[in-house]
């Protein structure tokens, strides 16, 4: 499988420096006498402010992708980096990597998560779930909530502020956690199946939340199984075995480049 991506697919400018940058990246899980390889040697930049959807059929090593792009996981060999800085650089003879600690920092400073299943605290406020990140971070109480009241008015959720996750809609949860990754100011925005616990129209309102995000300056990264979700964004990378079968721009993104 090749990678068939020309250099004109993405719609940013190649002048401005990458945000991300994967070079010959593999991934090889060890289970039991068997080894399985996720990823197969991908190649990836991602430049500020891009939208992009990551599709593939299960097992093709999109969530594995998605992990070590949020640094949740590290590869078996090749070469990440994060804002020109070296995150990892794995060859036959040498290890080159950030250590947990820092790993962690980039985490909580530079990347913000929505998960399919909102992972919200049920017994605290929608205002306490958005302040957790700060709170992890060690920020002073009186600004944790001026940040986390700023990003709950950014998902238009500023009047239920007090509500516990219990007394508010899919979609509101849906948006709190949103909020929750939006928090720390993050370089980049990772949604894994963001829609996948809503209906039709709730998961169109958060997908044209996270559309109104990109349109901010955010960089946001969708993994997703469903094209019409795929769509907003303006540029789809296809996974196939391990290895980047398609990178494409979507109609969005055709329209952003004209």
């Amino acid at each position: 499988m090749t990678n068939n991506r020309k250099d004109h697919a993405s719609p940013t400018s190649d002048s401005r420096d990458p945000l991300i940058t994967l070079k010959s990246v593999t991934k090889v899980y060890d289970m039991g006498k068997e080894k399985v390889h996720a990823l197969r040697g991908i190649d990836l930049t991602i430049h500020p402010n891009e939208y992009i959807s990551i599709m593939g059929p299960s097992g093709s090593g999109k969530s594995t992708l998605m992990n070590i792009i949020g640094c949740l996981d590290t590869p078996t060999s090749g070469r990440y980096e994060f804002e020109g800085e070296l995150v990892c650089d794995v060859t036959d003879s040498s290890l080159n990597r950030m250590d947990d600690n820092q790993l962690a920092g980039i985490r909580n400073r530079k990347i913000g998560f929505v998960f399919q299943t909102f992972n919200l605290l049920s017994r605290t406020s929608a205002l306490r779930n958005v302040e957790l990140p700060l709170i992890y971070a060690g920020m002073h109480r009186r600004q944790r909530i001026e940040r986390a009241t700023v990003a709950m008015e950014q998902v238009g959720l500023a009047d239920r502020s007090s509500h516990r996750p219990s007394e508010l809609s899919g979609g509101e949860r849906q948006r709190v956690a949103v909020a929750r990754a939006l928090v720390t100011r993050p370089a980049i925005i990772l949604a894994d199946e963001p829609t996948g616990n809503l209906d039709s129209v709730t998961g169109q309102e958060i997908m044209s939340l996270l559309d109104e995000l990109q349109e901010r300056g955010n960089t946001i990264i969708i993994v997703t199984h469903e094209a019409h979700i795929a769509e907003h964004a303006h540029r789809t990378i296809h996974i196939l075995d391990g290895q980047i079968a398609k990178d494409e721009l979507t109609e969005n993104g055709r329209d952003a480049a004209a």
